[in-house]
């Protein structure tokens, strides 16, 4: 009677054990529903700028990446430059003004992330102004390992309808899907997708807080049908060259320091996003309404809506500063039918 029992309880406990992984299995992004759904019918919000963290001028985001993605995010924008050493770094701009470090230690950090998160589906777009060789972008990859979980389309470009499910993302262990706006072939680097191949974007550098566009801005002339779209959320300020502010550069200090980094931050707005003797800079005060999931003029429920009235469906991307302000992921979830 008493093996009788115990047998039984074994039988009961392994049970739930099988049921709980198949549970966990069966989850896409956090999901079950969209593990059956196409990567180009899915909505994502994502980082901008996402490696930029802290509170300078230049930083976009107030939270590490790796924080980013255990809230939710699972779209990471960034911007990578040669540095002095010849190496990939992610600068904003440029190097000499605001480097966070080589693009390699950035994609470590996203491949010990995915290596724990076994059912997630992520997208990283490396943005590439300076149109460096993509074969650096490429050593990048490999010196992390993250290429082993990039996905490469059987052709390319892959017609908008014939994206894989994220479930198939997952079996196949090809979780990752990589784009770079500049200097992509897929000739020589075939997993780094060249991202106006496959999407449009609405314009950046927005000062009106109502964000009542949703033109397209690039690639010049494009055509919305057949391509993913995003949508470019993310506020900035206008403040004048030699009045900044240590609040609008993220420091409190004063004297010698605040004269300082009063100086680099207008450097660094002309170089960033100049026009004129005008710096535009990320608009971090006005983070949680910009962010908020709907409600008003200029939240993302709000634009989603102006853009889905255009194009007669939801942008695959909407673009965020400063991530952990407002209600992005909860924007997310209601965007995705959730």
């Amino acid at each position: 009677m008493i093996h009788f029992s115990i047998s039984l309880l074994l039988l009961v406990s392994l049970c739930f054990l099988n049921l709980s992984t198949i549970s966990a299995q069966t989850l896409c992004n956090g999901h079950a529903k969209l593990c059956s759904r196409k990567y180009s019918n899915i909505t994502f919000i994502g980082a901008h700028d996402s490696a930029f963290v802290g509170d300078s001028p230049a930083d976009n985001q107030g939270i590490s990446v790796a924080a980013q993605l255990d809230s939710g995010i699972r779209f990471l924008q960034s911007q990578a430059h040669i540095n002095s050493f010849k190496t990939l770094s992610l600068c904003h701009t440029s190097c000499f003004l605001n480097d966070a470090g080589p693009l390699t230690t950035f994609l470590s950090t996203i491949k010990t992330w995915l290596d724990k998160h076994p059912n997630e589906v992520l997208t990283l777009l490396p943005t590439n102004g300076d149109r460096t060789d993509i074969k650096q972008y490429d050593t990048a990859f490999k010196s992390s390992g993250l290429n082993k979980y990039a996905y490469t389309p059987p052709t390319q470009p892959l017609r908008f309808d014939a994206w894989p499910t994220l479930a198939q993302l997952i079996s196949s262990t090809r979780r990752l899907v990589v784009f770079m706006d500049y200097g992509a072939n897929s000739a020589t680097v075939p997993y780094i997708l060249d991202e106006f191949a496959y999407f449009f974007e609405t314009p950046f550098n927005t000062l009106d807080p109502t964000f009542n566009q949703c033109s397209i801005d690039r690639p010049p002339g494009a055509k919305p049908d057949g391509r993913m779209y995003v949508v470019n959320h993310f506020l900035d300020k206008k403040i004048t060259d030699g009045d900044v502010k240590p609040e609008d550069i993220g420091t409190k200090g004063k004297g010698l320091l605040g004269d300082i980094a009063g100086g680099l931050g207008g450097l660094l707005g002309r170089k960033m996003r100049g026009l004129g003797d005008d710096i535009l800079v990320p608009d971090r005060g006005k983070a949680k309404e910009t962010n908020a999931k709907g409600g008003g003029n200029g939240s993302i429920g709000a634009q989603v809506g102006k853009c889905e009235g255009l194009y007669g469906r939801r942008p695959n991307v909407v673009l965020l500063d400063f991530v952990e302000e407002g209600e992005g992921v909860a924007a997310q979830k209601v965007l995705n039918g959730f």
